[in-house]
């Protein structure tokens, strides 16, 4: 009897394992193969290739970020210490799209000016661009000897008026170029000249803040004009019914 208890109890070892292996086989066959999608660069950076990713569902692509540096995008090489932050905001068939929201510099790079200079002043501008869109800008001003507090603030004060001309007078698109271009930085620098001849002016950082309100507000009315279009629809076949029914 012992014997027998001990065949029976290791036949169901056995069979448990059997089971799980089966659920383990089929979990296998239900899970999705993972495809290969390309993330697309926006238009303002001529629709390129970023990078590859893998993924089992298209929807869990959507927010994914990735960086890259403006000299994977152009080949310049005298801009690879600009990184850029891309954000997957849509997916069609194999291609993720994209949407810029910000960049930075690497820390190798704004150390080794700095070294090269005395006096520093720091920016942080909150700007609008043509299109509505809210961009925070991080600019910076180096000289090559101390300087004044108050020159410093008229400094800022200028960077502050060029960064807010240079987007109320162009759209996201092409703010984004013209800052990463040295554009904010080469107007600074023409102008701090009256009060002290900076060496440089580089924009270290910006980051996307929020969509465009005219454009969520559209797609609001947008949405409670369907909605009023599907009430409208309604009636209009209840009032055929009705019709139907007295005839």
């Amino acid at each position: 009897m012992m014997i027998l208890n001990k065949l029976s109890d290791r036949y169901q070892f056995i069979y448990i394992i059997h089971i799980i292996s089966a659920l383990m086989v089929e979990r296998k066959k239900k899970k999705k193969a993972k495809e290969w999608y390309a993330l697309i660069a926006p238009q303002m950076f001529g629709k390129a290739k970023l990078a590859e990713t893998p993924a089992d569902d298209p929807e869990k692509l959507l927010g994914r970020t990735v960086e890259v540096s403006l000299q994977e995008l152009t080949g310049d090489f005298s801009k690879a210490h600009l990184k850029l932050l891309f954000k997957v905001v849509d997916v069609k068939g194999l291609e993720a799209h994209t949407a810029f929201i910000g960049h930075s510099t690497t820390t190798d790079y704004v150390k080794r000016i700095s070294r090269r200079h005395k006096a520093k002043i720091d920016g942080v501008f909150d700007v609008i661009t043509k299109d509505g869109k809210r961009i925070r800008v991080k600019p910076s001003a180096y000289t090559t000897k101390r300087i004044q507090t108050s020159q410093k603030r008229a400094i800022r004060s200028i960077m502050k008026e060029v960064t807010e001309t240079v987007a109320k007078t162009n759209n996201f698109d092409e703010f984004v170029k013209l800052m990463l271009d040295g554009e904010i930085g080469k107007q600074t620098y023409r102008l701090s000249k009256i009060i002290y001849p900076v060496k440089r002016v580089e924009v270290h950082k910006s980051e996307l803040l929020e969509i465009p309100k005219v454009e969520a507000k559209r797609e609001e009315i947008e949405e409670e004009v369907a909605e009023e279009e599907g009430e409208e629809e309604v009636a209009e076949e209840e009032g055929e019914e009705e019709v139907a029914e007295e005839e």
